[in-house]
């Protein structure tokens, strides 16, 4: 179980795809041990009305330039940095984000794709009043919507710092594993549906007869306030919409492979790349899973002549949970190169 489980992976397990913070659980079951300091993701931190009476919960802090924006993965929210934003912000101004739908932040518009996430970026970028161009940070599938943000507004990203891209166009190295993927998306799909008609009768707390499982129990990591946050929006039906949607519009993007276009020109991009990725998939699997991730990775580096692929050993897909510090230093590294750059010539 984990936090933001491999995109391609998610459909072996709807709880995975509902597990929040489940590395922290790991750890509590061998010494539970409230972390009072997390009460802060308890509630909101400033809310940014981006139009159409839509606002997202944005988390700042720190100072300096340039500005580290963190994208979190599949269904994560802002609490995702928890280890790494703090670190950050000892050298620079740091924000995270709450995605429309999760955390503190409204629901948005369907689909719930790649596309409709950097639009809100950018919204939030502009209401928020937050000087570009930033670095952008994203695990997972938030590296996909950094990378979508930095197609579609080149001029507002200075780096990238991408966490173990998830791997795409597996089917190119085990047809057997995308047919796997394709029969048992279904399952997973009707579980998520389940939910959303339950949050929306109001019988996920107490759970209806068919939505038992959506609901994961207390985390022992947690303060009863943080708990008691944290099930509060996962009752919403804005959520369910949210996750239902993100499951069903991105498919396709995992299924083929990095586009051949893709191009960050020189900016600086580090993949980080996990040695360990992959280790609790079946191991039949595994070497598929393996060579995809590993192709998938160099091609995304190719996209900028300023990319680079950091190895990062001891760590799962989480890295942010596992190598917080592996993450830092990529991330000062992308700072260090953005300042030492030439300044752009001012427009004409």
């Amino acid at each position: 179980m984990r936090t933001c489980a491999r995109w391609i992976a998610i459909t072996a397990s709807f709880a995975i795809a509902v597990s929040l913070f489940a590395q922290a659980v790991r750890a509590a079951e061998a010494a539970p041990q409230i972390n009072s300091a997390l009460d802060v993701y308890a509630k909101p931190a400033m809310l940014v009305d981006i139009g159409a009476g839509r606002r997202l919960n944005l988390r700042c802090e720190g100072s300096g330039s340039p500005t580290v924006i963190f994208e979190s993965g599949a269904i994560a929210d802002s609490m995702a940095w928890y280890k790494v934003q703090p670190a950050t912000a000892k050298s620079t101004r740091a924000c995270a984000y709450d995605r429309a739908g999760y955390g503190f932040s409204d629901a948005g518009p369907l689909p719930r794709d790649i596309a409709a996430s950097a639009d809100d970026l950018h919204a939030l970028i502009k209401a928020a009043h937050i000087a570009t161009p930033v670095v952008l940070v994203g695990h997972s599938l938030g590296t996909n919507i950094v990378r979508r943000y930095a197609d579609t507004h080149a001029s507002d990203v200075a780096a990238l710092v991408l966490l173990d891209p998830p791997a795409q166009n597996v089917g190119e190295f085990s047809p057997q594993w995308q047919k796997n993927e394709d029969e048992g998306r279904g399952a997973m799909l009707a579980a998520i549906e389940a939910c959303e008609k339950a949050a929306e009768k109001m019988q996920l707390d107490p759970p209806a007869p068919g939505a038992k499982n959506c609901l994961r129990g207390p985390n022992p990591e947690f303060s009863t306030t943080l708990n008691a946050a944290q099930r509060a929006y996962k009752l919403k039906p804005g959520f369910w919409k949210t996750v239902l949607s993100v499951q069903q519009t991105n498919v396709e993007l995992f299924k083929g492979a990095v586009p051949a276009h893709e191009n960050h020109g020189a900016i600086p991009l580090l993949v980080l790349e996990p040695d360990a990725t992959n280790a609790d998939a079946p191991e039949q699997d595994r070497k598929a899973l393996d060579a995809a991730t590993v192709k998938t990775h160099k091609l995304i580096a190719a996209t900028s002549t300023g990319g680079k692929i950091i190895p990062v050993e001891h760590s799962s897909h989480d890295v942010q949970f596992d190598r917080p510090d592996a993450v830092t230093s990529a991330i000062l590294e992308a700072i260090r190169r953005v300042r030492a750059a030439p300044a752009a010539p001012p427009a004409r």
